[in-house]
């Protein structure tokens, strides 16, 4: 369930990168230093155009990059493979319009033996609900219901477009600050070393910042697991949605007793508590809550 934030700020930080090192590469491009110094005006402006330009591109490409990266077959609504998957199709198209959306996500398998789901997508008219094969394979019929409720939920609640803009904000910020403090590393250096030292360092402090700044999205997104848990307890009924939570819950514990720690460590769905690091909060929380 995590993988669509992971890849969204994958995305984010290499679109970012490529548009902050063109711009750097443009003539004019450094335009908000000047004789006195930093023009910060004129660099807000700069970050803010740079950091939303990334962060809406990252969201236009996330269903495709989805797919692509995790290998997500889509099912034709009207011409599935098999009646499983007919079935597949036709409960999160349910769901969907239980939930208010006119227009039916697209709805894809990937192969992977963990136990995972997620949705994605650029707008509710454009999103996608895939789910692995190890789901299907592991959970019954109203534990993968819940999962599904869960998602559709997700797309509902309009998660995406919300983060992306958190996601422009810290961009924004990211920018900003890394160029403030390439500028002061560039001051210690030989005046015809100076552009080079500056450009090399906005790529280093512009990474080191995104790092940081995905740890504010990832709070958000923990925090919109609750509100995503609550939705999918209303489309499809608390108990399944909390069956579905107990049965995530059983199966990495599983994993954890039949697994090494370092390797379960990097799981999505592998930690024992939520860290700072997490994009979704502790399983036993999420239970609780909904309880």
């Amino acid at each position: 369930m995590g993988k669509r934030i992971f890849y969204f700020l994958l995305t984010n930080a290499l679109v970012l990168l490529t548009i902050s090192i063109v711009v750097s590469l443009i003539p004019g491009g450094l335009n908000y230093i000047n004789d006195g110094g930093i023009n910060f005006g004129q660099l807000l402006i700069l970050s803010a155009i740079i950091g939303f330009t990334g962060s809406f591109i990252s969201l236009a490409m996330s269903r495709w990059m989805a797919k692509q990266m995790m290998g997500v077959q889509v099912i034709h609504p009207d011409q599935p493979a098999t009646e499983y998957e007919r079935d597949l199709v036709e409960r999160v198209h349910r769901l969907s319009r239980a939930a208010g959306l006119t227009h039916m996500p697209e709805v894809g398998i990937y192969q992977s033996p963990e136990v995972n789901a997620f949705a994605t997508g650029p707008t509710k008219r454009r999103s996608l609900v895939a789910v692995s094969t190890g789901l299907l394979e592991e959970m019954d019929d109203d534990a993968i219901e819940g999962v599904l409720a869960h998602e559709v939920a997700h797309i509902a609640n309009g998660d995406m477009v919300t983060m992306t803009l958190l996601q422009g904000v810290v961009n924004t910020f990211v920018v900003f600050l890394a160029r403030i403090a390439a500028f002061i590393v560039s001051r210690f250096v030989r005046e015809e070393m100076a552009p080079i030292v500056h450009f090399i360092a906005i790529i280093v402090f512009q990474i080191a910042f995104s790092i940081l700044g995905s740890l504010v999205v990832f709070a958000y997104s923990r925090h919109r697991e609750f509100h995503a848990d609550r939705g999918g307890a209303d489309l499809a009924g608390k108990d399944k949605m909390k069956h579905a939570l107990e049965s995530l819950k059983a199966y990495t514990n599983r994993i954890k007793a039949d697994e090494d720690t370092s390797i379960a460590a990097l799981k999505i769905n592998g930690r024992r508590k939520t860290s700072i690091f997490s994009t979704h909060p502790d399983l036993d929380d999420r239970i609780q809550r909904l309880s």
